[in-house]
């Protein structure tokens, strides 16, 4: 039986494990955290950090293939492993995707349409974006800020040194701010034939940048989602390596790429309900060098709801055993012992034979459930 290593052990970690065992794959899974989420459900988990090329190495010497689930992996260390371990997506691609400037200038570099932006050094020089992009504008850090944790919103002038004070310390670039109608994903995944499928457009919906909401199909006319997949085929065709990419965009009179996940992302958690195969499978199929699944969907729509922390104490689950009893309701939790303000604990996904059905049921059942 093959072993596939992840470095991290989240709640992808946890997913995507629960797929490999499915395809008789064992999973090893490297994370700091004892009994991390998907550390609860592999064969073994190797406690120590994700960044730690020593740790990294000792994972890819038990296994026959290496994958991440976290952009702050060492791409370094990953690169030295894949000389004699299949590790995929490309330590390559990871590296230029964890900084986010370097992504964008990798991305604008080859003519793929994304929101102005600039370095920021100094004080001077976010006033100076203040100037260039007028406001609001968004200062954002390099590396580090997925759910927003790196973003701040500048509205004025007036909010500069705040906002910079905020983000001390860490290396940062200024974007334009895009005034969007929707904010969408196209989850994209690449054999190691180099066969690129795509899943579904969704439309992704964030509260306090954290997403909240993610509808399938995305309610958006034909020619659009048409054009959001061939311009992420566009973007897959740039990068290297086998597995699962999210590409999310914003929707405008033009539809302009914001970031690239290389890995399993929050808007495909819903495909393991709505697809003929999930983001997860997906995933474990094309880094082992499997043939892909169908990634059409089996249901008319499907909504997600992130479950999130609302106070910081040990988890207590509420409501979703109710809730689970119920048809067309899936309940995903994540077995994080703790849980904090804003902290993914799980997701709920609701099914149904139409979008509006499925939003209505989930936000009444949003109301009805806490951890």
């Amino acid at each position: 039986m093959q072993t596939i290593g992840i470095v991290g052990g989240g709640q992808l970690a946890r997913m995507l494990t629960e797929a490999a065992h499915t395809l008789g794959f064992k999973v090893i899974v490297l994370d700091p955290t004892p009994r991390s989420p998907g550390g609860q459900v592999a064969d073994e988990q190797i406690i120590g950090s994700f960044t730690d090329p020593i740790k990294i190495i000792e994972l890819a010497q038990k296994v026959d293939f290496v994958t991440y689930e976290i952009e702050s992996a060492n791409s370094e260390a990953l690169a030295e492993v894949s000389k004699y371990t299949q590790v995929n997506p490309a330590p390559r691609t990871l590296g230029i995707i964890r900084d986010k400037y370097v992504q964008k200038q990798f991305l604008a570099g080859r003519g793929i349409p994304t929101a102005d932006f600039i370095e920021v050094h100094s004080l001077d020089d976010a006033k100076a974006a203040g100037q260039q992009f007028g406001y609001p504008f968004v200062l954002k850090a390099k590396k580090g800020s997925y759910d927003g944790r790196g973003n701040a919103l500048v509205e004025r002038e007036a909010d500069i040194e705040v906002m910079f004070q905020k983000l001390l310390g860490r290396e940062l670039y200024a974007e334009k701010f895009v005034p969007f109608l929707k904010e969408l994903s196209v989850v994209s995944v690449r054999s190691m034939q180099g066969t690129i499928v795509f899943f579904p457009v969704v439309e992704t919906k964030h509260v306090n940048h954290i997403c909240d909401t993610v509808i399938m199909p995305a309610p958006i006319l034909s020619e659009r989602a048409q054009e959001a997949e061939q311009l992420a085929r566009t973007v897959m065709e740039h990068l290297e390596g086998a597995g699962v990419f999210a590409i999310e965009m914003f929707l405008g009179e033009k539809i302009l790429v914001n970031e690239i996940a290389p890995r399993v992302h929050n808007s495909g958690h819903l495909t393991i309900e709505a697809c003929d195969t999930s983001q997860f499978e997906q995933h474990i199929r094309a880094i082992t060098g499997m043939p892909l699944g169908s990634t059409a969907m089996k249901v008319p729509a499907a909504v997600m709801l992130n479950i999130l922390g609302v106070r910081n104490a040990p988890a207590e689950p509420r409501g979703f055993e109710d809730i689970a009893r119920e048809s067309g309701v899936f309940v995903h939790l994540y077995g994080k012992k703790e849980t904090h303000i804003g902290r993914k604990m799980g997701h709920v996904t609701v099914v149904a034979d139409t979008l509006e059905v499925a939003r209505a049921r989930a936000e009444k059942i949003r109301s009805r459930v806490s951890i």
